[in-house]
Order: C-alpha cells, then sequence, then structure tokens
C-alpha cells in the first residue's frame, strides 16, 4: 500500500479492508484469534486498525523486530496510549527520550547482580508461607496464590514493606491493579463521574497508595541504618542522578507502583501458566523432579523460557513513529503510526521456532534464546527492568515447589486463554492437585513451622 502526500512517499503493508469499525470489533472480541488471521493472509507484516491505537502495523519478523528495536529513540518513542495514564507521569511507561535513559541508568543496579541472591530468601519464605496453606489432594486453582506470593515478595523486597504499611498495601494494591490493568486498554471517559466511575474509584486508589508510600519513604529516610538496607525503595532514596540530583518523592512512588504492576501480575501468571504446563507433560515433571532433589536448574531454567514462548502474558508490544517516517524492511511507515510488535505471532512461528506448536523446554537447554525472536519482556531501550527479578523469582518458587510436593499430572485439556485486560492468564487458574512430598518431610516442616512463626 503505497501513500503520496505532502511529504516523503509512505509504503504501508497491505491489511484488511474492512471498515474501521468491524476491524475494531474483531480485535476486541479477541485480539490473538484476529492477529493471526491476519498474518496467515497478509504475511508477517500487516496494517490495520485497532482500538485505541487507530492506524497500526503489526510486526511478527525477528529481523523487522530487531531493527525497530534498534532504531533512535528520535524517531520512535513509546507506544501511545500505554500503562503511564493509570500508573503516573513518573513512571517508566510515559518517559521517553533522555529523560527514560536518565531514570533507567539509576535504576538498573539494584535489579541486577549479588542484589537478586539477597532477594531469593524473601521469595522463599514467602513461598513457603503461602503453600504452607495448601489443600493436599483436591484441586485449586494456583493463581490467586501466586498473585500473593509475588506480591509479599515485592513488597518486602522492592517497597521495604512491613507491619501496617504491609498489611495495607496487601488491601488497597490488588483492586487497585486489577482495575487499573483493565482501563489501560479503555478509552478514558469524556465525562468526569467522579467516585461513580471506574476511574474515580482507581484515582481513589492510587491516594491511598501514594499516602502509604509517603509513610515509607518517611521511615526510610529517618532510618539511621538507610545505608545498610537492601530493599529498592532504600536503594531508589539514595539514588542519584548524574548531576547529584535526587529522585522526586511523586516519581520514587510512581516508579514503585510500575514496578509492582509490570512484575507482580505478569510474574503470577506466568508461574500459573507453568503449573498449567507442567501438569500435562508428566515426563518433563519427572525430569525436573529430579533435577531439583540433585540441585541443578538448567532444565528448570529452560523451562521458564519455554512457558514464556508458548504462553506469553502479554502478546503485543511497540513503539509509536515520532519522527517524519520511519522505514522496516520494505516498509516506510509515516509519523503517527504504532508499529506493534506480535510477541505470540513470533514465538508460535514455525520458521523461527521449530515444531512451534509442541512445549519442548529442551530446545532452551544449553541455549540461550535469540533476543529479538523471544520477547516476553519487550527489547530494546524499553526492555523490562524487573526482568532479571521475575526470572529469578519463578525460578525459586518452582525450585521450592518441585522440592517440596508432588504435583498431580492430568490428561485434562489444555486451559483456554483468558484476558484480564492486558495479561493472558490460564482460563482455570492454573488448577493444581498437590500432596506434600515425603521425602525429608520433618526439614521441610521445620522450614514451615519458622517462616510461620
Amino acid at each position: 500500500m503505497t501513500i503520496n502526500g505532502p511529504g516523503p512517499q509512505y509504503r504501508l503493508p497491505p491489511g484488511p479492508h474492512l471498515p474501521r469499525a468491524l476491524q475494531g470489533m474483531a480485535f476486541i472480541a479477541s485480539r490473538r484469534a484476529a492477529t493471526r488471521l491476519m498474518r496467515r493472509r497478509y504475511g508477517p507484516a500487516f496494517t490495520a486498525r485497532v482500538p485505541l491505537f487507530g492506524r497500526v502495523v503489526i510486526v511478527s519478523d525477528p529481523a523487522l523486530v530487531k531493527q525497530l528495536y534498534l532504531t533512535s529513540t528520535d524517531v520512535v518513542g513509546k507506544i501511545e496510549p500505554n500503562l503511564g495514564r493509570v500508573l503516573g507521569p513518573g513512571s517508566f511507561f510515559n518517559l521517553d527520550g533522555d529523560e527514560h535513559h536518565r531514570q533507567r541508568k539509576l535504576l538498573v543496579p539494584p535489579f541486577h547482580g549479588k542484589r537478586m541472591q539477597a532477594y531469593e530468601t524473601i521469595i522463599e519464605e514467602e513461598t513457603l508461607r503461602e503453600a504452607a496453606t495448601w489443600p493436599q489432594g483436591k484441586p485449586f486453582e494456583t493463581l490467586t496464590p501466586m498473585m500473593r506470593i509475588t506480591l509479599n515478595a515485592i513488597l518486602r523486597a522492592v517497597f521495604g514493606a512491613e507491619g501496617a504499611e504491609f498489611e495495607a498495601l496487601r488491601t488497597v494494591l490488588p483492586p487497585m491493579i486489577k482495575l487499573g490493568s483493565r482501563l489501560a486498554v479503555l478509552p478514558i471517559s469524556p465525562v468526569d463521574l467522579g467516585r461513580w466511575s471506574p476511574w474515580g474509584r482507581f484515582a481513589g486508589y492510587r491516594r491511598e497508595f501514594d499516602s502509604i508510600v509517603g509513610t515509607l519513604i518517611a521511615k526510610a529516610s529517618a532510618d539511621p541504618a538507610l545505608g545498610d538496607r537492601g530493599d529498592v525503595l532504600s536503594l531508589m532514596l539514595q539514588a542519584r542522578y548524574d548531576d547529584g540530583e535526587a529522585m522526586s518523592h511523586s516519581d520514587i512512588a510512581d516508579q514503585l507502583a510500575t514496578l509492582l504492576a509490570a512484575g507482580h501480575e505478569t510474574t503470577a501468571t506466568t508461574l500459573a501458566w507453568a503449573i498449567e504446563r507442567l501438569r500435562r507433560h508428566p515426563a518433563l515433571l519427572s525430569r525436573l523432579v529430579e533435577e531439583v532433589d540433585a540441585g541443578g536448574s538448567e532444565l528448570r531454567q529452560a523451562t521458564i523460557i519455554e512457558v514464556q514462548r508458548t504462553r506469553p502474558v502479554i502478546d503485543l508490544t511497540g513503539r509509536t513513529v515520532t519522527a517524519a517516517s520511519v522505514q522496516l524492511g520494505e516498509w516506510v511507515i509515516p509519523q503517527g503510526y504504532t508499529i506493534l510488535i506480535g510477541i505470540s505471532l513470533i514465538h508460535d512461528d514455525d520458521a523461527v521456532f521449530p515444531d512451534a506448536a509442541s512445549f519442548n523446554p529442551d530446545r532452551f537447554v544449553g541455549a540461550r534464546p535469540d533476543t529479538y525472536a523471544w520477547i516476553p519482556f519487550g527489547g530494546g531501550t524499553r526492555r523490562c527492568i524487573g526482568a532479571a527479578f521475575a526470572n529469578m523469582e519463578m525460578n525459586v518458587v518452582l525450585r521450592t515447589l518441585l522440592r517440596d510436593f508432588d504435583l498431580s499430572s492430568t490428561y485434562e485439556p489444555p486451559e483456554r486463554w483468558h484476558s484480564r485486560g492486558i495479561a493472558y492468564a490460564p482460563a482455570g487458574g492454573g488448577r493444581a492437585i498437590v500432596h506434600r512430598r515425603k521425602k525429608a518431610a520433618r526439614v521441610r516442616d521445620d522450614a514451615y513451622a519458622q517462616v510461620s512463626a
């Protein structure tokens, strides 16, 4: 499709000629089905019109993804609209260009290196605490328990929360995140209905969140041992930009909300998908148990990667063209267009991952996935800053569960994909049946007792 105008000549990929309303309805009804249908018909790059974003180009070729991720931030910027609408002006989702780079440089260190090891104990403690309540021999959905594990872990490792503030955040954050994830994909109402509207309710949650974070900031700032603390909030308070300036308290609150929203639900959902997948692959499950008993981790890490390939929680990411145009391969895309990357489309492509429909972690044993083909955390300058933390968290949770529980396999059909707004979760919540393992039961019971005390 070639567009002539007063500026340069644009060349857009082919796409459906259906009315905008029909395209929008198809996307809302099932964006996964709609994008798959269009890819089969038009190839790895196609043009469409979708709700919120309007005219978009959707790409699912790793070569085009690489080109997009390496394109200057002066040419393509943050996708609009994005989660920043609900997370605040200081959120990574709202920042672009130099300001995004400035804050990212400040916040990368807390999520890498030896600091990850310090957080592992917190993750295991929260997993043990939650698992102590699980019914044995009876089916239950794991998504909600995984949500509690990841929420508690982030509150302790990132927020440094404890006591009253810990309990207050545990109360306000689940409904705030659930509502915010839905609002992020809906248009803002032109009429302000205050507390009677979803946006009004979210604003109330956010005011409560900011108040609690303000208390945590005040307590941390007054702590004479602030320099010895390892939680991310304390590191944020001590961090300084190149000019010596500290982060503002409002920016800290926005970034804490961002880290929570981006890392809590997505990590928990991936863990629920992992349970769903493992129960349907008993031979793999047996190998993972043998590995954990031997103290290994290679297959477990490969399994985490394969779960994220076959069941990515987020299926689309992208950029907005801010320059006059951008060239991707043979296409020249004009200013104002959104370029969406079809994560699931790439992950399910046999040309990229042979026999892509099969769940086969062995494809990643001893081999890391390609940076521009495996992209559950996005990529380029906007790759998820908490990717290392999320990977560590999933590894520790699965290690603990495989070590302490026998997970019953099943011949039930795979759980369907269920949209929770931005994220996709297993429709059955990742149902499981577990039994406490008898091996070293006394040692584990002592661990449970210590955690519960």
